[in-house]
C-alpha cells in the first residue's frame, strides 16, 4: 500500500509540474469541471468539445470511456498553435505516459516530427486500429462547475496529449480525436484531478437525445439535474475490476487494461436467472472474459452463448408479443403496437445485472433495453459478439443513456444510478445555460 501511495504521489508531482494551473495566470481553483456531450445521430458516438491551442480552437472529440489518453489528429495544415510543445525522450511527460519509444524522423524534422521525442501508440477502438504519435502538450480550456451550474472557464497551459495520424472517416462529422477517460496516468480524469487537486473521480451522464446535451463531470459530486435532483444521492456502488492485460488494439509492453470492468455474477430477466456459462463472466489470467463498460459500442455486445441464452429468456417473457423480422444489427425484434409504455420506456421484461451480491443490481428497463427501429418495430438492443471474443459482455452506450455512472479511481469503485427516469429527470437536464 505504501508503494502505491508513493507511486501516486510521484504521478501527481509530475503532472503538477507539467500542467499546474498556477502558470495559467489564474488564482481560481475549481472543485470540479464539466464538459457537454452530444450524441451524433449518424454514428451514435458521444461527442464533446474542448478549446485547445494558441489561439484557441474548438476541437471536437469522440468520448472513449476506456481510452488511455487524449489524442488529436495533427498535421501541418490544420494544427496551428504557438504554444504546442513535444516531449523530449526520457522527460517527465514521457515517464508519465510510459512512453518507451524514442523517435527519430525518417525525413527532415518538422513541426510534428522532431528527433529524440517519445512516442506512444494511440488507439481508435471503433475501428480497432492504432497509430503512432509523439507525446505532446498544449493549452486547453474547460468549464468549471459546482455540480449544479457551469462556472468560470479555467486553462491548463501544458495539458498532455498525443499527436496522432488517423483516417477519421469512422468518427462523427467534424471530430478530430478521442477523449480518453480510462484508468491510465495520462487519461483526462487523471490529468485534471492531479492538476487541480480534486478527487480522482469523474461521472458520465449520456443523453438519449441527439438534440440535447449530456455531461461528463470531472471531480466530486454533487451532480444536480433539473428540477434540482442531486443524482449522487441515489447511487449504488460496486467494485471496479482491473483487467491485468491491456485490451487496446496493440501494446508493445505488458500493461493492465485502461478499460473499466465490473463483476457481473449472473443475469436475471423478470427475476428469473438466465442459464449461462458463468466462467465467461470472470476475467482470466490472459485478460479474456468479464464485463466492461464502453461508450464506443453503441449497444451491448455479448459472447454468442450468453447472447443466445439471454435472448431466449427475454423472448420467453414476451411470449404474447408477436415477433417480426430482425433489423440489423439486432437479432430479436417485436411488433411494437403490442407493447405498452411506462415512465421508464417500453413495458417489457426487466433485466437485472446481479453484481457482487443479490442486493447489488443494475436494473435495465425498456428505455435502455429496447430500440425503436421503425414505427411499428421494437428491437432488443443487444447484439451477438461472436464466439471467443476478448471480453464476454461489453455494456454499450444505449444501455448507459440516462443513467449516471460515477468512476472513483482512488477507491476503484463504480457508482451507478440505474434509470434517471424513475427520478423524473434525464441526463439532458444539467443546466448548461445557467451560471454559478
Amino acid at each position: 500500500m505504501a508503494a502505491l501511495s508513493y507511486n501516486f504521489s510521484l504521478i501527481c508531482s509530475l503532472v503538477l509540474v507539467l500542467i499546474s494551473p498556477s502558470t495559467a495566470k489564474t488564482s481560481f481553483r475549481p472543485k470540479a469541471l464539466v464538459l457537454p456531450v452530444t450524441k451524433d445521430s449518424s454514428t451514435l458516438q458521444y461527442v464533446t468539445e474542448i478549446k485547445q491551442r494558441t489561439p484557441h480552437v474548438p476541437v471536437k472529440l469522440t468520448i472513449d470511456l476506456g481510452g488511455r489518453s487524449l489524442w488529436v489528429n495533427c498535421d501541418e495544415e490544420t494544427y496551428k498553435s504557438s504554444s504546442y510543445k513535444f516531449a523530449p525522450c526520457h522527460s517527465a511527460p514521457c515517464s508519465l505516459a510510459n512512453a518507451r519509444i524514442c523517435w527519430d524522423c525518417f525525413s527532415e524534422p518538422r513541426q510534428f516530427c522532431q528527433n529524440r521525442t517519445c512516442n506512444i501508440l494511440p488507439d481508435n477502438p471503433i475501428r480497432g486500429i492504432f497509430s503512432n504519435g509523439p507525446v505532446s502538450m498544449d493549452v486547453v480550456s474547460i468549464q468549471s462547475t459546482d455540480g449544479k451550474n457551469p462556472g468560470k472557464v479555467v486553462s491548463l497551459p501544458q495539458l498532455l496529449f498525443v499527436c496522432a495520424s488517423f483516417d477519421l472517416s469512422d468518427l462523427a462529422k467534424g471530430v478530430t480525436g478521442m477523449a480518453g477517460l480510462g484508468r491510465a496516468k495520462i487519461s483526462l480524469p487523471s490529468l485534471f484531478s492531479a492538476a487541480f487537486s480534486f478527487p480522482r473521480k469523474f461521472a458520465i451522464c449520456l443523453s438519449s437525445s441527439t438534440k440535447a446535451n449530456g455531461a461528463v463531470f470531472f471531480g466530486d459530486d454533487p451532480y444536480v439535474m433539473l428540477p434540482d435532483v442531486d443524482v449522487s444521492k441515489s447511487l449504488t456502488y460496486t467494485p471496479l475490476i482491473l483487467n491485468p492485460v491491456t485490451t487496446a488494439s496493440i501494446s508493445l509492453f505488458p500493461e493492465p487494461s485502461s478499460d473499466y470492468f465490473i463483476g457481473v455474477k449472473t443475469i436475471k430477466i423478470n427475476g428469473n436467472v438466465v442459464p449461462l456459462n458463468t466462467s465467461l463472466l470472470s476475467v482470466d489470467k490472459k485478460g479474456f472474459g468479464g464485463t466492461k463498460i464502453s461508450t464506443v459500442n453503441p449497444y451491448t455486445v455479448m459472447e454468442t452463448s450468453i447472447y443466445k441464452a439471454f435472448t431466449e429468456a427475454f423472448i420467453k417473457e414476451l411470449a404474447n408479443v408477436p415477433r417480426v423480422k430482425p433489423v440489423s444489427p439486432f437479432g430479436t425484434c417485436f411488433s411494437s403496437p403490442h407493447i405498452g409504455s411506462t415512465r421508464v420506456g417500453a413495458a417489457v421484461a426487466q433485466i437485472d445485472l446481479v453484481l457482487q451480491s443479490s442486493k447489488v443490481i443494475w436494473s435495465i428497463f425498456g428505455a435502455n433495453s429496447m430500440v425503436q427501429v421503425k414505427d411499428d418495430v421494437l428491437c432488443l438492443g443487444f447484439v451477438d459478439g461472436g464466439v471467443n471474443p476478448r471480453t464476454s459482455i461489453v455494456i454499450g452506450g444505449h444501455q448507459l443513456e440516462d443513467n449516471l455512472l460515477q468512476f472513483d479511481l482512488a477507491t476503484s469503485r463504480l457508482g451507478f444510478s440505474s434509470s434517471l427516469l424513475f427520478h423524473r429527470t434525464t441526463c439532458s437536464n444539467f443546466n448548461f445555460s445557467s451560471h454559478a
